[in-house]
């Protein structure tokens, strides 16, 4: 990112903090382990209603209800990303795959599809491309972002052979 692009990125962030609204939101977040996501359709009940489940751990009753967003807009980037971390949580690792690819395309800068694209990868032993994923967000989180710390922690761990 260039200088004039980072401070332009600053500059929202801290615009957004100001205003009161969540820095996440403001700057594209994506999803992490504690499922924090900015909101997608707060208005969607069934929405919310997911990611409820998804925080439950509760992947099968999150999955019906992700369809349901998705038949209403299927370019709903975090919808996808969600439906991608259920299938991913409930083993269906090449379904998952497709998810995260069709958030992607419509946000190529969602840090969440990144991150649990790399976590899919390293599922499959696919530490290469997991690598890949951690570069992508070390470029889109200019000052850090917890997604590329726990996608980094989770390289390390695969890597000295221990499960995270």
């Amino acid at each position: 990112m260039t200088r004039i692009g980072t401070i332009m990125a600053a500059s929202a962030v801290a615009a957004a903090l100001f205003a009161g609204i969540p820095a996440g939101y403001a700057a594209g977040g994506g999803g992490s382990d504690s499922i924090t996501s900015r909101p997608s359709t707060p208005a969607d009940p069934n929405y919310a209603a997911a990611v409820a489940a998804i925080q439950a751990k509760d992947y099968a009753r999150a999955i019906p209800l992700l369809n349901q967003v998705i038949a209403k807009n299927p370019r709903n980037a975090d919808a996808l990303n969600y439906m991608g971390y259920s299938l991913r949580e409930t083993g269906k690792l090449d379904d998952a795959l497709g998810y995260y690819e069709k958030a992607l395309v419509i946000d190529p800068n969602h840090r969440g599809a990144h991150e649990y694209l790399g976590e899919l990868y390293l599922q499959k032993g696919d530490i290469k491309n997991a690598e890949v994923q951690l570069a992508k967000l070390d470029d889109i989180c200019t000052f850090g972002c917890e997604e590329y710390r726990d996608l980094k922690r989770k390289i390390a761990a695969y890597k000295s052979g221990k499960s995270s």
